[in-house]
């Protein structure tokens, strides 16, 4: 943990540990140390989701952020402009870790949920869901129905290995566009269809 400094995701992100200054002053920092929860950036999966993220707006979207861990994911779609966040996850750690990250972000529109309540909301604009491959396919139906006709889903946690089943598992409702590798991880990216 003593090597955690401030990372860039994209050309305007970045994540900024306890102890040094943004390094842009302008650009999307998010304010984040290493806790208890997942996802500081330094794990590839999360590294890959925060690049998707950088590299389009949010402005104006409801985004559900499913397996939230640390809520990164979420609190960088607020800052880039998301509308609403509701963020979820099953470990009681998790969600006092983004209710916290929040906080000190400044980030109001962030609600935390665990996910039975997640489960009966409106449909979203964006799903994001950095888990493991066997929870994602397990979850398709649930993730699928969360999405609104032709909104996003980005899914990460998969080894290179898992991408072709994980993928099959949405093969009714998502259309994939864009898968990202690196260090033998991989985060899929698609739409959900019109009819799927």
């Amino acid at each position: 943990l003593d090597r955690f400094r401030p990372m860039r995701f994209g050309k305007r992100l970045w994540i900024v540990p306890t102890g040094y200054e943004a390094p842009e002053p302008d650009a999307v920092n998010i304010r984040l140390d290493p806790g208890l929860a997942f996802g500081t950036g330094t794990h590839p999966t999360t590294a890959m989701c925060l690049q998707w993220l950088a590299a389009r707006s949010q402005t104006g979207l409801s985004v559900l952020d499913y397996g939230c861990g640390s809520g990164v994911l979420g609190v960088a779609a607020s800052l880039n402009g998301a509308r609403h966040v509701v963020a979820v996850d099953n470990d009681p750690q998790a969600l006092e870790a983004t209710r916290a990250n929040a906080q000190r972000n400044g980030v109001a529109d962030l609600e935390v949920l665990s996910p039975e309540p997640a489960a009966n909301r409106r449909p979203y604009d964006l799903v994001l869901a950095n888990i493991l491959a066997a929870p994602l396919i397990e979850l398709a139906p649930e993730l699928t129905r969360a999405l609104k006709p032709q909104a996003n889903i980005v899914l990460s946690g998969i080894l290179a290995d898992q991408a072709e089943p994980v993928k099959s598992a949405y093969r009714t409702a998502v259309t994939w566009q864009e898968m990202i590798e690196k260090d033998g991880w991989v985060c899929l990216a698609g739409t959900r269809m019109e009819d799927g």
